[in-house]
């Protein structure tokens, strides 16, 4: 078993270092947030006060951060990861983040001689927690195989998607895709329920027909249906809009560095910033779906419990 240093202990990152302790791995943890340190430590992750402490032996150094200039921060600071890891430590940067900063960031590993991967994630906090993350794996082919063995406790699938950044790049278009899918949802959900519809029968017939999705399968928008919905618990937050919001920025970004057209993504980055102008950036990226709404008001949604 291996020790493992962990940078980034928020709602991912908890559960994903919680299952390498499970594995058996020594996890030495890291963040901000007091709070989140003290739930790590509840996992079994020994907490440290410093990013450098948390570097100390660490065969293998995991981050997951929120946001492209903190992995900036984070790796190549004074105080960062390639200041002060061991030089034989394998990088696993599980953020998601912009391709152009994930290139960045093998380019600087690379050069300070420090083996490194780009591996975000898809599957949600409720994927981290049961270790069914599908792992998007970019770098050199013999690093991306030496990063699996560590991956694997906190995975289901494991792709290896290609050169430098291309995790990242896979990362992005999977979840634009998502959140256009979500969008259908929230239209169909509301049209079908002003059409007379009942919600159960009317996805009973769309999860077996053309208009299935994974968005419909485990985010329908609607209470009652789908156990892992957040329309069961007003709206509270599997996957928040502010996250949300930051994920389809950048496929618009990447939209916009490579000349594709995306108004699908542009109409839900536009609802998700509409949900954080209104004061809803912590509720689940689902609730988008009161904007198809003509008065705003949707089956599961008391804005007066918000």
């Amino acid at each position: 078993m291996s020790t493992i240093a962990w940078i980034g202990l928020g709602h991912m990152g908890n559960p994903m270092s919680a299952n390498l302790v499970k594995a058996g791995h020594t996890v030495r943890g890291y963040d901000l947030s007091e709070p989140a340190l003290a739930a790590a430590r509840d996992n079994g992750v020994t907490t440290c006060a410093s990013i450098a402490e948390t570097l100390e032996g660490a065969e293998v150094v995991f981050t997951m951060l929120p946001k492209g200039e903190h992995s900036r921060a984070v790796y190549l600071g004074e105080d960062g990861v390639l200041a002060h890891a061991p030089q034989d430590a394998l990088l696993i940067d599980s953020s998601t983040i912009d391709v152009e900063t994930a290139e960045q960031l093998h380019a600087a590993a690379e050069e300070a001689g420090f083996r490194f991967v780009d591996a975000p994630v898809s599957g949600g906090i409720s994927g981290a927690a049961a270790a069914t993350l599908t792992f998007m794996v970019g770098g050199r082919p013999e690093v991306v195989e030496q990063a699996r063995e560590f991956i694997e406790p906190m995975a289901r699938k494991i792709v290896a998607t290609g050169h430098a950044g291309t995790g990242q790049a896979a990362k992005i278009v999977n979840n634009m895709m998502l959140f256009i899918c979500l969008e259908a949802c929230a239209e169909g959900s509301v049209l079908a329920d002003r059409l007379g519809l009942d919600p159960q029968v009317f996805w009973d017939i769309a999860s077996v027909s053309s208009g299935n999705s994974w968005a419909l399968q485990t985010w329908y928008p609607v209470p009652g249906i789908v156990d892992s919905a957040a329309a069961n618990h007003n709206f509270e937050a599997t996957f928040s809009a502010a996250l949300a919001a930051k994920d389809a920025g950048l496929a618009l970004m990447a939209g916009e560095q490579t000349g594709v057209d995306l108004p699908a993504a542009q109409l839900v980055a536009e609802r998700l910033q509409r949900l954080i102008d209104e004061g809803y950036a912590d509720k689940d990226c689902s609730l988008i779906t009161k904007y198809a709404a003509p008065d705003g008001r949707i089956r599961g949604w008391d804005p007066e419990q918000a």
